[in-house]
C-alpha cells in the first residue's frame, strides 16, 4: 500500500497537469511522483551514456576475466610496500562500484564484491619476512596493518564507494564500523588516535596501531625481490637497491599529518550508514583541531604535529618538516633529480567532510585562505609571475607559472559560488554548466569510448604472466571509463583515487529493480548548477515501454529539495527525492530549486 507521501502524484502532459490516477502504478515511489508525457526523441548524449554505460559493463568483465581468478584473487606477486602493495591491487577495480551506482549491471558489482572478498583473504595470508610490522600478514582484522594514507585511501576508495550501492550489506556494515573505530580512539588494540591532543600519532597507521619510530627505507620498499629482467617499477627503478635508495629519506613519520585526515572518510561513511552521533563528533573534534592549527600558522596546514600536540614538534619544531611535509624533497635515486613530494594536500577530505556533515562554510575557509595564502607568495622570475608549492629552511620554492590551486575545484563544487570558480580555474565541463561549450556533453561521452577502447586493446596485448606482473601493472590498464557519465548525469567530479566520499548534486535509482543507478533506457544530463538549483534533462529512449527513476538530491540525500519546474508547472517537493515516470520515448527538463546541506547525510537506498 502506498504511504500518503507516495500517493500524491502529479502527472504532466508536455507542460499541463492532468488527473494523478493514471500514475496510480508507481509502487515504489520515493517522494513525490511525476508523469511525463512529452515525446523526445532520443537525444546523441542519451544514446551515448546508455552505450558507455554498456561498454563499460563488457570491458570490465573483459579485465577480470584476464587478471583474476575464481577466488577473486589478483592474479600477481604480492608485495608490501609504497612502490607496490596491498593497496595497489585492490585499486585495480577503483571506479567499479560508482559504475554500478550511475547504472551498470549488477554483474559489475558481483565482480566488485568478489574481487574485495578474495583481496581481504589474498592479503592477510600475504606475509613479508623482513618488513617487522607485516610478518603475520599485510592486513590485520581486513585492514592494513600500519601505513601512510596516501597509499592507505588508495586500497579504500573502492570499498567505500560500495555503499553507494549496496548499504545494507551486513559485511560491508560490519566493516566500515568497525575501521572508523580503529580511528576514533574507540577501539584500544588499534591506539592510532590521542584525544587528548586530538592527533593521529603517526604518518603510519592502522589495524594495528601507529608506528612511533623512524622508519625505515625497508619499512617503505618491502621485503629484497628480482627487479632487473623481470619487473618494470612504477617509479623507474631498476633494482632492489634502488627501492631502498628512493626511500632513504622517507623516515621522519612519528607525529601527526595532514594527510591522517583522509581517515574521517571512514568515521563519515559510518555516521551516514548508522547515525550514530559519536562519529560525526569525531570527525568534527579532528578537523576543527586542524583548523585551530592552520590559523595559528598564517593560514598554513603545518606538515607535522607532535606527540605533544605542538606545531612541528616532531621534526625540530619546523611546522614545514616531516615526511611527505611541506619541505619533503627527495632525490631520485636513478636520475639525481629532485622530486617534491608533499601530500599534506590529502587534508582538504577532512574539510570537505566535516561541511558535508554540516554544512558550515567555516571548514571550507580554513583551505580558501591557504590558497590565497600561498598565491600571495608569488613574485615575478624572468618576467613572468610564479608562485610557491613548497616550504623549506629558506622560506617559500618549487616556483612555477601555476598557481596553488589544490582542491579549489573540490570547494567549487561543494559551493558553486562563482568566487570558488575563480580559485579552480575554468574547464570545458565549467563552461558547459555556463551555457558557453555546447560540444561539451558529446564530446566527453566520445573521449571515454576512446579511453575504454585503448584499455581494451592494451590488455589484449598484455603479454605479461602472474609471476611477471606486480599488483599495479594490471590496475594501469584497468577500462573503467566514467568520469563524463559522472559530470554530466551526477554533477559530480571523478575523485582522485584517494577520494573515498562521492559529492554530487543529484543521484538516481531504479525502483523497479529496487537498486542504484539509472534504469535501462533512461538518460540523464545536467546543463546548469547554482547553489540553489539544478537543471537535469530525464529521457527514455526506449519507444515502446515506460520507465520509472527516483532523482536523489546530493550523494548521500544531504540536499532538500524544494520544488522542480517543468515547463510552466511548478510543484512543491520538500524532501530529498522524486520519482518521474517516463512514458515510452518521452523526456523532460526538469529545474529543480534546493537547499544545500539542509538534511543531514546518510547512506540508504531511498524506499
Amino acid at each position: 500500500m502506498l504511504s500518503l507521501r507516495q500517493a500524491l502524484v502529479v502527472c504532466v502532459a508536455g507542460t499541463s497537469f492532468v488527473t494523478a490516477a493514471a500514475c496510480a502504478e508507481v509502487s515504489l515511489a520515493a517522494g513525490p511522483t511525476v508523469r511525463v508525457d512529452k515525446p523526445m526523441l532520443p537525444p546523441a548524449w542519451a544514446v551515448l551514456e546508455r552505450q558507455l554505460l554498456k561498454a563499460n559493463d563488457e570491458a570490465c568483465e573483459l579485465f577480470f576475466k584476464r587478471y583474476f581468478d575464481d577466488r577473486g584473487w589478483l592474479l600477481c606477486v604480492e608485495r608490501w610496500g609504497g612502490d607496490d602493495g596491498p593497496d595497489d591491487a585492490i585499486e585495480n577495480l577503483i571506479y567499479w562500484p560508482m559504475l554500478h551506482a550511475l547504472g551498470g549491471s549488477n554483474r559489475i558489482l558481483e565482480l566488485y564484491k568478489k574481487a574485495w572478498e578474495g583481496h581481504l583473504r589474498q592479503y592477510t595470508l600475504a606475509k613479508t619476512t623482513e618488513v617487522p610490522f607485516a610478518r603475520d600478514g599485510m592486513y590485520y582484522r581486513e585492514f592494513p596493518v600500519m601505513f601512510d594514507w596516501l597509499h592507505n585511501s588508495e586500497g579504500l576508495t573502492v570499498f567505500c564507494h560500495q555503499g553507494l550501492s549496496d548499504p545494507y550489506d551486513a559485511a560491508f556494515r560490519t566493516r566500515m564500523v568497525r575501521f572508523a573505530k580503529f580511528y576514533t580512539g574507540e577501539d584500544p588494540t588499534a591506539p592510532n588516535y590521542d584525544p587528548k591532543h586530538r592527533i593521529i600519532k603517526s604518518l603510519f597507521n592502522g589495524s594495528r596501531g601507529p608506528l612511533l619510530r623512524k622508519a625505515t627505507a625497508l619499512d617503505w620498499a618491502g621485503d629484497p625481490i628480482e627487479v632487473e629482467g623481470r619487473f618494470s617499477l612504477g617509479h623507474g627503478e631498476r633494482t632492489y637497491q634502488e627501492m631502498l635508495d628512493h626511500f632513504r629519506d622517507y623516515t621522519d613519520i612519528v607525529g601527526d599529518h595532514p594527510g591522517n585526515m583522509a581517515a574521517t572518510s571512514l568515521a563519515f561513511h559510518a555516521y551516514c550508514l548508522t547515525g550514530d552521533e559519536k562519529y560525526r563528533k569525531w570527525v568534527l573534534e579532528y578537523v576543527d583541531a586542524w583548523a585551530e592549527r592552520a590559523k595559528q600558522n598564517k593560514d598554513i596546514l603545518p606538515s607535522n604535529i607532535g606527540l605533544d600536540g605542538t606545531i612541528g614538534g616532531a621534526a625540530g619544531g619546523k611546522w614545514y618538516g616531516g615526511t611527505y611535509g611541506w619541505a619533503f624533497s627527495p632525490t631520485v635515486p636513478q636520475t639525481g633529480k629532485v622530486a617534491h613530494r608533499n601530500t599534506t594536500n590529502l587534508g582538504i577530505q577532512g574539510f570537505l567532510n566535516a561541511h558535508l556533515l554540516t554544512g558550515d562554510a567555516k571548514y571550507l575557509d580554513v583551505w580558501r585562505r591557504q590558497i590565497d595564502a600561498i598565491n600571495a607568495n608569488g613574485k615575478m622570475v624572468d618576467g613572468k609571475m610564479q608562485y610557491p608549492h613548497m616550504y623549506g629552511d629558506d622560506g617559500w620554492y618549487a616556483y612555477s607559472a601555476l598557481k596553488y590551486d589544490i582542491g579549489a575545484r573540490d570547494i567549487w563544487l561543494s559551493t558553486l559560488d562563482p568566487k570558488d570558480l575563480e580559485r579552480a580555474g575554468k574547464t570545458g565541463w565549467a563552461e558547459w554548466l555556463a551555457g558557453k561549450n555546447p560540444k561539451y556533453a558529446e564530446t566527453a561521452l566520445q573521449n571515454d569510448f576512446g579511453k575504454l577502447r585503448g584499455m581494451v586493446e592494451l590488455i589484449r596485448k598484455d603479454e605479461t604472466t602472474p609471476d611477471t606482473r606486480l599488483a599495479d601493472d594490471s590496475m594501469q590498464l584497468n577500462p573503467c571509463s566514467i568520469g563524463s557519465l559522472l559530470e554530466l548525469t551526477t554533477g559530480s567530479l571523478l575523485p582522485s583515487k584517494n577520494g573515498l566520499v562521492m559529492r554530487a548534486r543529484l543521484r538516481y535509482f531504479d525502483p523497479t529493480e529496487r537498486r542504484a543507478g539509472l534504469p535501462d533506457d533512461v538518460a540523464a544530463l545536467i546543463d546548469g548548477m547554482t547553489a540553489d538549483s539544478t537543471t537535469v534533462t530525464l529521457v527514455n529512449v526506449n519507444p515502446v515501454e515506460a520507465r520509472t527513476v527516483v532523482v536523489q538530491s546530493g550523494a548521500y540525500a544531504e540536499h532538500e529539495m524544494t520544488s522542480v519546474k517543468m515547463g510552466d508547472a511548478t510543484f512543491a517537493v520538500n524532501g530529498p527525492q522524486l520519482t518521474v515516470r517516463l512514458a515510452p520515448g518521452c523526456g523532460e527538463r526538469l529545474v529543480i530549486s534546493q537547499k544545500s546541506y539542509a538534511l543531514r547525510p546518510k547512506t540508504a537506498l531511498p524506499w
